[in-house]
């Protein structure tokens, strides 16, 4: 049964499973993301995988720089230190689950950044990677090409 529901900007998450309800062994949550956002910035997780199932619309994940369309019944596994990203460049509203091995992940990660994100006008980076690291995700800066 979710939970409440938490939105940073226009993104909304629901979780499903909570590390309380596992023993710590996987938190589960529901994401929707509006036609044309592109959310957050590309980040790797030290401790924990995730595995993204699409529900409805298409989330266009980019991982290690290739980019796969999720579409409703697809998968994609992102192992821990894989650099990630994702945005919805169709035009309908998406919704995918994420599942993340072990629990690491809850709802208080998304509260802290919706604090930053919701509080009007350009969010503080440094806020949001500090929130980040402190529940293990790493933010990767995209690499620049040389000429």
């Amino acid at each position: 049964m979710q939970k409440e529901i938490i939105r940073l900007g226009q993104v909304s998450i629901g979780f499903l499973m909570e590390a309380a309800d596992t023993n710590g062994a996987a938190a589960m949550f529901e994401f929707t993301v509006p036609a044309g956002a592109k959310v957050p910035v590309p980040h790797y997780h030290e401790h924990f995988d995730e595995t993204i199932y699409g529900l409805a619309g298409i989330i266009t994940f980019t991982l290690e720089g290739k980019a796969i369309d999720i579409a409703p019944g697809d998968t994609c596994f992102i192992p821990r230190g894989a650099v990630h990203g994702f945005n919805n460049i169709y035009q309908e509203e998406a919704r995918a689950l994420a599942i993340i091995t072990p629990a690491l992940l809850g709802p208080i990660f998304f509260k802290e950044m919706a604090e930053i994100i919701n509080a009007g006008g350009p969010p503080d980076i440094n806020k949001l990677k500090l929130v980040m690291a402190k529940h293990g995700l790493i933010p990767a800066m995209p690499k620049m090409q040389s000429a």
